[in-house]
């Protein structure tokens, strides 16, 4: 659809936004079952979170365009050069993650990553699971244990700043990035290129892989 020498494009799938939502309910679920020590269901949260990180990377080897790394993942010199442009109020014409955001994204994936897999660790410490819990020397374990924690300080700082950057986008740029992870769409200039958009059976087929894997790191750590 086009209005005035601009476009409605597709630039984020159902898959990236379904994670995008479902990492930060999960998110807030870990922070609430932790402080009230229901650790169950923050057990339940921290697998998930694991399943869909591991998705997350399949998806951005195999996914959409916009949710491809290679796609998104610029040189660090070309996130500065962009910083640099951060309060120049020019129109929106990025179809996905810019050169900045693209870092954002993989520090927090590994971010995610880190604190899952420390999680599993931890708990299969204190519940005497997993083959590998006593391999691990006592001096490995407490590290790991620290680790855990560091992540999650680390997440929390990460996705302050995120949401930072969307405030300064919105008011010091006019560009609002919250809406297109809502509907999926944004209305840019005419002619920009239209991303290819992944199938939801692949989708779905890699969160399979994805649950798999999960299931057998928490089974084997």
């Amino acid at each position: 659809m086009t209005a005035g020498g601009t476009q409605i494009v597709r630039v984020w799938d159902l898959p990236t936004r379904v994670f995008h939502w479902l990492v930060v309910t999960l998110l807030v679920v870990a922070y609430v079952t932790s402080k009230l020590n229901w650790m169950d269901w923050h057990t339940r949260a921290g697998y998930t979170l694991l399943t869909l990180v591991l998705f997350r990377i399949l998806w951005g080897f195999f996914g959409s365009d916009t949710a491809q790394f290679a796609r998104f993942l610029a040189s660090p010199r070309a996130a500065i050069q962009h910083l640099q442009h951060l309060f120049l109020r020019e129109p929106d014409q990025q179809v996905g993650h810019n050169a900045a955001g693209g870092w954002m994204v993989m520090a927090l994936l590994a971010l995610l990553l880190g604190e899952t897999l420390t999680g599993v660790y931890v708990l299969n410490d204190v519940a005497d699971e997993g083959p590998l819990t006593e391999l691990t020397p006592a001096s490995i374990a407490n590290a790991i244990t620290a680790l855990h924690g560091f992540f999650w300080d680390a997440l929390l700082a990460g996705a302050a700043l995120h949401v930072l950057a969307i405030l300064l986008y919105a008011i010091a740029k006019g560009h609002n990035l919250l809406r297109p992870m809502i509907t999926g769409y944004k209305r840019l200039p005419a002619g920009v290129p239209i991303p290819h958009t992944a199938g939801l059976l692949r989708a779905l087929t890699l969160l399979g892989c994805s649950a798999l894997a999960a299931a057998a790191i928490a089974r084997f750590v």
